[in-house]
């Protein structure tokens, strides 16, 4: 099934490469959630309801699962190097496509692709955790979590800003100007991983399959993230709406503010790689989903309530990040020379709960405003937990 090489000299994890990897990841990921906080905007531009707005999110996020299933495994095959920099040339093209889009026909196409081609932090977490010693692996990957973190919750931040000040394209040109530049500091100084994998592409597509049949770890990690980032995406979809609304009546860039106030999550990213090598993953794990499960509560209750909202973000970003580092953690350390592989089937179920999350909560907007919204969330989170206390402690390594 796996046609691996002998171990090749391994490049060493050094400071700045770790720092290069992290400000990356967190630039590239943001171009996935830069649409969120300006879709009121775009909605009154092209006359649109919100349900049809919001297929731009949901789009940009299947986009992302799509290639992280059909690209990402090449890291475990291709030079990871050359795979990253050619994928920036298409991340540029798409981002200056959503710019100039004048259709939601357009729109919804390229936010196809500007998720297809926003995976590079997905080629970079592996690549941390394969150069980093086993002793640092846990903080290594908490470290680009916490910069891809961060990057998710400032993009919100920043369009929310732009979008309101300066139109929402502005914002898609901001960001091609910036890959342009983040793929010039790439080219220059990102280390270089000999490839493991000898066999054929289509070899390496069917190892997937094998792993994600025979690695309990995996598929319920994947599960539990999913549930975990469908909520996470149901949240960030509507909050703008609810906003928007009474008692608000707030705009984007208010919207977007929410996201510096998540930020709290990189906090929980790094102490979760930290505490990975420390408290067994069961009882972590317990901790991380408990927390999501309760930020639900607190905006069931707080649906008018700017203390409560706050709060509640808080707790889902740290609960959401800390599991996701947890979950990392434990598939990692399973097969070192498929690491892309096992983070594609991770990642793709990952994203494909965001996906629907993004619907499912929007619809839930749609006919049953934020109590629906808040009912589909705790269900999810509720649910993660029971998987989690059923199927557990029988898993090794949970």
């Amino acid at each position: 099934m796996n046609k691996t090489t002998g171990s090749a000299p391994a490049a060493t994890l050094s400071r700045f490469s770790l720092m290069l990897m992290t400000i990356s990841a967190g630039l590239v990921v943001a171009n996935i959630y830069y649409c969120q906080p300006v879709l009121g905007k775009i909605a009154t531009e092209l006359r649109l309801s919100e349900t049809s707005v919001s297929s731009i999110a949901t789009l940009t996020q299947v986009g992302y699962a799509a290639e992280l299933l059909f690209i990402i495994p090449l890291g475990d095959m291709l030079q990871r190097k050359k795979l990253i920099l050619v994928d920036f040339i298409f991340i540029v093209l798409a981002l200056c496509g959503m710019a100039w889009a004048q259709n939601i026909y357009l729109l919804a196409g390229i936010s196809f692709l500007v998720g297809f081609t926003s995976v590079v932090p997905q080629l970079l977490v592996p690549m941390a955790a394969h150069m980093a010693s086993d002793k640092d692996r846990g903080r290594a990957i908490g470290t680009v979590m916490g910069g891809l973190l961060i990057g998710i919750l400032c993009s919100r931040s920043i369009s929310g800003y732009v979008g309101e000040h300066f139109g929402w394209r502005m914002m898609f040109k901001i960001a091609a100007a910036a890959m342009v530049i983040n793929a010039a500091a790439l080219w220059r100084f990102l280390p270089e991983i000999q490839p493991h994998y000898k066999g054929t592409y289509g070899g390496l597509m069917k190892s997937l399959l094998h792993y994600a049949r025979t690695v309990p770890e995996l598929r319920l990690s994947a599960v539990k993230g999913a549930l975990g980032f469908a909520t996470f995406s149901a949240f960030w979809t509507t909050l703008v709406f609810l906003m928007e609304g009474p008692p608000f009546f707030k705009g984007s860039d208010v919207a977007g503010a929410f996201g510096l106030i998540g930020a709290a999550g990189a906090i929980a990213a790094s102490f979760a790689g930290r505490a990975s090598s420390r408290i067994p993953p069961y009882t972590l794990h317990i901790f991380t989903i408990v927390l999501m499960v309760v930020s639900w509560v607190v905006f069931g209750l707080s649906a008018s309530s700017w203390a409560g909202l706050i709060i509640g973000v808080i707790l889902l970003d740290m609960g959401l990040q800390a599991t996701h580092i947890t979950n990392q953690t434990i598939i990692f350390a399973i097969y070192p020379e498929a690491r892309n592989r096992l983070n594609t089937v991770y990642m793709v179920t990952y994203f494909v709960g965001g996906s629907l999350g993004t619907f499912i909560g929007s619809y839930a907007w749609d006919h049953w405003k934020w109590p629906g919204v808040c009912g589909f969330g705790l269900s999810c989170t509720g649910l993660a937990l029971l998987l989690h206390f059923a199927f557990g402690k029988r898993v090794s390594g949970v």
